[in-house]
C-alpha cells in the first residue's frame, strides 16, 4: 500500500523551528517525510537527517526526497539513539529537531502490520520489524497482573483488571492470535453503554503498542539528548497523541528551563540559580487549528510544545 501521510500542524511545527537557510535539522521520526519535504523546501541549502526505525518509511523517504538527496541523510534507528546517530555522522550541534511522536498512518492504515483493530490481521504493533518482541507475544506470555498494569497505565482504561483477567482465562484454552480476536475479546468485558466500548478497545490496543515499543521509556532519554545537540537559539518541537506522553514532554521542559532546582523545601536557593538550558516559547501547548480538524481528524489529539537553547 501507499504510505499516505499528511503531517500534523505543519506550518506550526516549521514556525516552531525557526527555519535557517544554512541550519542542521533533525527529524527524529520522518514517517512520510511530510514536514522533512517542507523544511528542505523552505530553505536553501539546510541540511536534514531523518531517522526512523520502520524500514518502509526510509524506503519512501529515500524516494520521495530524492531531489535534495545531496542534503539529506537517512537513518533507520530509534530516535533514542541520537548522540550516537551524530557521533556516527560526525555532527556535534543542531538548529533544531522535530520530534513527532505519533504512530503513523500507514502503520495504522496498514492491515498487515497489526496496529489497528479496524483489519483483521496477526498481533504485531512492532515499529521496528526487526525486534523480538511483538504484541502477540505480551498478550500470550505477560502475567495478569503485569497485562493489567500495562492496561491501566499506558492505556488509563478503568476496566484494565476485567480485560486482563479475560485475557489469561481466554488464551488458556487458545492463544490469541489476531487482532479481531484481541478486539472481541476486549468487547466481551467490557459495558458497551452508548456504543463505548470501543473506546475501551482503543485504549486497550494503545497500550499494548506503547508497551511493545518501548515508546513511552525513551522520550526523556531522546529530549536530553536533542538539548545538549542543540545550537544556541536551537528549537526542539515536539508533537504529542496523548496525554501519557504529554505529561512528560511538558515535565521535561519545565525542568529544563527551571533555573533553581534546590528541593521547595529549602528556604534559600544553594544550586546557583543558573541552570535553565531551554526557554519555553509556548506555555500551553499548541493544538489544531478548526480548518485543519476538518481535513485530518488525526491531528484532534496532538499537543505541539516548543522550546528553544538558551546556552
Amino acid at each position: 500500500m501507499d504510505f499516505v501521510h499528511i503531517p500534523v500542524m505543519l506550518n506550526e511545527c516549521l514556525d516552531g523551528l525557526n527555519l535557517k537557510e544554512d541550519g542542521i535539522y533533525v527529524d527524529a521520526t520522518i514517517g512520510g517525510a511530510g514536514h522533512s519535504l517542507e523544511i528542505l523546501k523552505r530553505t536553501k541549502s539546510a541540511k536534514l537527517i531523518g531517522i526512523d526505525q520502520d524500514k518502509d518509511a526510509i524506503a519512501v523517504c529515500r524516494d520521495r526526497l530524492k531531489a535534495y538527496k545531496d542534503r539529506v541523510t537517512l537513518v533507520l534507528d530509534n530516535f533514542s539513539n541520537l548522540d550516537k546517530i551524530l557521533e556516527k555522522l560526525k555532527i556535534e550541534k543542531i538548529d533544531g529537531i522535530l520530534i513527532d511522536l505519533g504512530v503513523s498512518s500507514y502503520q495504522l492504515d496498514n492491515g498487515s502490520r497489526g496496529f489497528s483493530f479496524r483489519f483483521n490481521s496477526p498481533l504485531d504493533m512492532r515499529m521496528n520489524q526487526d525486534q523480538k518482541l511483538d504484541a502477540k507475544f505480551v498478550v500470550n506470555n505477560y502475567g495478569e497482573g503485569e497485562l493489567k498494569r500495562i492496561i491501566f497505565d499506558y492505556g488509563e482504561e478503568r476496566f484494565a483488571p476485567r480485560v486482563a483477567h479475560k485475557i489469561v482465562e481466554s488464551r488458556s484454552k487458545k492463544p490469541i492470535e489476531t487482532t479481531f480476536e484481541l478486539r472481541d475479546l476486549i468487547m466481551s468485558c467490557v459495558p458497551n453503554v452508548r456504543g463505548r466500548a470501543m473506546d475501551s478497545v482503543q485504549r486497550v490496543f494503545q497500550a499494548i503498542r506503547i508497551c511493545v515499543n518501548g515508546e513511552l521509556d525513551v522520550i526523556g532519554k531522546t529530549i536530553n539528548q536533542a538539548v545538549n545537540h542543540l545550537n544556541k537559539g536551537g528549537r526542539i518541537v515536539v508533537l504529542t497523541f496523548h496525554s501519557l506522553e504529554d505529561r512528560i514532554v511538558k515535565t521535561m521542559f519545565k525542568e529544563l528551563s527551571t533555573n533553581c532546582t534546590c528541593p521547595p523545601e529549602f528556604p534559600v536557593c544553594v544550586c546557583g540559580g543558573n541552570n535553565a538550558k531551554l526557554k519555553l516559547i509556548n506555555s500551553k501547548p499548541i493544538i489544531a487549528s478548526t480548518d485543519e480538524l476538518k481535513v485530518n481528524s488525526r491531528s484532534s489529539s496532538a499537543k505541539l510544545r516548543i522550546a528553544e537553547k538558551i546556552k
